[in-house]
């Protein structure tokens, strides 16, 4: 194994995520295996990058409601292409040449439940972004 490849793994939380099982579908185990390790790895530099999205579009984000708050972040997540392929390379960027290689083979359903996973990451973290505003202000 390349030294890039281990600190890679070596980097990542050392967390479960669901039981791994010969039943599960290949793309169910690359999610549990690799993507939830490199989004939570990532999570704090979301946050960030979210917070900056905010401002760069002069949202009244923190003006919103919670459900409203939600709808926005799907929205980002969803709709706006660069803001989308920007997280998708902050994910594909940890991943290890076999993890991309398994990656490339299913991209367009491993990307949704990419993109799922970092909105769900993001509306859990609607407190911190709304705390993080109080320190600003």
């Amino acid at each position: 194994m390349t030294t890039r490849h281990n600190n890679l793994k070596a980097s990542r939380p050392a967390t479960s995520y669901g039981n791994l099982s010969e039943n599960m579908s290949s793309d169910e185990r690359f999610q549990n295996e690799t993507l939830r390790p490199v989004i939570k790895f990532q999570k704090d530099l979301f946050i960030e990058v979210f917070r900056n999205y905010i401002t760069k579009h002069k949202s009244m984000f923190y003006d919103l409601t919670t459900p409203k708050k939600i709808i926005f972040i799907e929205n980002a997540i969803q709709k706006d292409i660069k803001f989308r392929n920007a997280i998708k390379g902050m994910i594909i960027g940890q991943f290890t040449v076999d993890e991309y290689l398994a990656y490339i083979e299913n991209s367009s359903a491993l990307n949704k439940r990419m993109m799922n996973i970092v909105k769900d990451q993001l509306v859990s973290n609607l407190q911190v972004l709304d705390s993080q505003l109080a320190k600003v202000v």
